[in-house]
């Protein structure tokens, strides 16, 4: 009954806002135009999805734990103050039907605790980059448009010399092309979970390398931060979150959140074992 009476008033706030009775300011640009600024331009990027303004809210998640210093720095964040810092969020305050059933309704139930945030947080003189970028074909309905903006999204670092930056289990373009576009790749690894606790001394060691470096970056709550500390060092940083996630769903035409084998893979002996050598290789930093 409690599940019901919530999708009820999610759905007649939704009709509220859809019908104009109730207003948001909030604009988001769509997928399209996000990443043809990130090809065309040399603007970094942070990514907010519902997780990040679920811990505004004051709850952990999953993989990081929530303090005062993480709330008041995704607060600041969220608020776009940068021309060259894009910040990306949910495109979900004008219309929902861009995403599977099972999706709006997750979305609707998001904007009835969350559309505050939102209000209260985003920077209405802003249009907002789309967080869909990384989350490109499993919750959208239409998936035809998923092929040519993965494409698009390899061009993002065509030639060019990265460093991902991520957790121990997330492998990063490892068995799959995503990352197959890049001039050269290392990688410096992060805890797999509450990686804001070890911020500092994974900012030092991004800072090891030169600023013609562009850093992706996969540590969930935490990149929002390092990607800000970074860019105003004068990096070039994207905040991916679990883009190789969804390019594996894409590439096995995922019809369900399937699990993705290499994220079991931790340590050294495991992964030569999966015949992860290059990946291994291309590690230059641990920080843990």
């Amino acid at each position: 009954m409690k599940r019901f009476v919530k999708d009820v008033l999610a759905w007649i706030d939704y009709c509220l806002y859809r019908a104009g009775i109730k207003k948001c300011a909030i604009k988001v640009c769509s997928v399209d135009e996000t990443i043809d600024e990130l090809i065309h331009t040399g603007k970094s990027m942070v990514r907010f999805g519902d997780g990040e303004i679920t811990m505004i809210r004051g709850k952990s998640l999953k993989l990081q734990q929530v303090n005062p210093q993480i709330i008041e720095e995704l607060k600041r964040i969220v608020g776009y103050q940068y021309d060259d810092l894009m910040v990306t969020i949910p495109n979900i305050f004008e219309d929902l039907s861009v995403y599977r059933k099972e999706s709006r309704q997750f979305w609707r139930d998001h904007l009835l605790f969350s559309r505050g945030i939102y209000e209260k947080y985003c920077n209405a003189s802003r249009i907002y980059g789309n967080t869909s970028v990384s989350r490109f074909y499993f919750t959208l309905e239409d998936k035809s448009k998923a092929e040519g903006w993965v494409q698009k999204i390899r061009e993002i670092w065509k030639d060019k010399d990265v460093v991902v930056v991520e957790g121990a289990r997330t492998h990063n373009g490892v068995g799959n092309d995503l990352l197959d576009t890049a001039r050269t790749v290392e990688r410096i690894i992060g805890p797999s979970s509450n990686a804001h606790e070890k911020l500092d001394e994974i900012v030092a060691a991004c800072k090891e390398y030169p600023k013609d470096r562009l850093f992706l970056v996969s540590l969930g709550a935490a990149a929002k931060p390092l990607t800000e500390k970074l860019f105003l060092e004068g990096y070039r940083v994207l905040d991916i979150g679990n883009l190789d996630m969804e390019y594996e769903w894409y590439l096995n035409k995922a019809t369900s959140k399937e699990p993705v084998k290499k994220h079991s893979v931790v340590g050294i002996q495991e992964n030569e074992a999966a015949g992860y050598h290059e990946y291994l290789k291309q590690i230059q930093k641990r920080v843990e």
